[in-house]
């Protein structure tokens, strides 16, 4: 098998590629920035800007599976610059359309928990999405971006799998996202600010995250054509989250809170029964444990 993995030296990117790689499947990385993390990564990325159809005549025609990872992932800086959810729509429409003109059936597509929005539900399962509950230009580019993909699979014949990630942590991120952000933070015993007192969100490990991908491929014929969330199950506040980092490296950061920003989803849990019965998916690393081998890559203290 030959696998296309766009945003191949992002977080998830990088780390998919890698544990492929050492399962000895044929990886072909598409990437606007070299990978930094891992030399093997590198030599089998092409560097190419996924908004320009031009970047698709660098990648080889012949491709088994795409998994499309690419995106711009912050939900808030979506919010300030709308710009950002437009590349999501157009970068997506251009893989899709290098799938239809090449013949590729399979594609998997890296959507978000933030396709829910809020409601008045904590637990949710993937038919709770609706396009009326849309928080932000991220999440509508998630949602549209799933409309998409069933259009090409009911015109086209290109089936996939969508897969829903949740706040996932762990390596291969220098990113403001809130666990990484909150350790560089607290090793400087700088203040910890968390936007909304009940923010509750489920985090999910990225290795729980590359396990349940790997399930996703494994298993795409028996599981194509449909949804699913991934993450660990469970939630915790941001206030939690922003303590144990705390504690794991005895920071003297405040934890100062402030009012939720415009866009965001304030309490998310995942319901994962559909994956863990589909393709086998279980977790197996719950944030207590998860946020202290983040802290150990990062380099502890």
């Amino acid at each position: 098998m030959k696998i296309l993995i766009t945003g191949s030296s992002g977080t998830i990117g990088t780390r998919l590629c890698e544990v492929l790689m050492k399962e000895k499947v044929e990886i072909i990385g598409i990437d606007k920035k070299k990978n930094k993390w891992q030399k093997s990564v590198d030599k089998n990325t092409i560097i190419g800007d996924l908004r320009s159809k031009k970047a698709f005549s660098k990648l080889p025609k012949k491709i088994d599976m795409v998994v499309h990872l690419a995106a711009n992932a912050r939900v808030y800086d979506l919010v300030e610059n709308p710009d950002l959810a437009k590349d999501n729509f157009i970068t997506l429409y251009n893989t899709l359309e290098f799938c239809r003109k090449n013949n590729i059936k399979k594609f998997m597509f890296a959507s978000s928990r933030e396709v829910y929005g809020n409601t008045k539900n904590i637990i949710h399962k993937e038919e709770d999405a609706d396009i009326i509950n849309c928080e932000s230009p991220y999440s509508a580019s998630k949602i549209g971006g799933e409309a998409l993909i069933h259009a090409y699979k009911e015109c086209y014949g290109i089936d996939f799998i969508i897969v829903r990630f949740s706040n996932v942590y762990g390596m291969y991120d220098e990113s403001n996202r809130v666990i990484p952000l909150f350790i560089r933070l607290a090793k400087k015993n700088k203040d910890l600010v968390i936007f909304g007192k009940e923010k509750l969100l489920d985090f999910t490990y990225i290795d729980d995250t590359i396990s349940a991908v790997l399930n996703c491929i494994k298993k795409f014929d028996s599981a194509k054509n449909d949804t699913y969330n991934i993450s660990f199950g469970r939630g915790i506040r941001i206030f939690d989250v922003a303590k144990l980092v705390k504690q794991n490296l005895n920071s003297k950061s405040k934890i100062i809170l402030s009012k939720n920003r415009t866009g965001e989803v304030i309490k998310y849990i995942a319901d994962i029964s559909k994956i863990s019965k589909k393709v086998s998916f279980k977790p197996k690393t719950p944030i207590e444990e998860g946020v202290k081998k983040a802290i150990g890559w990062y380099g502890g203290n």
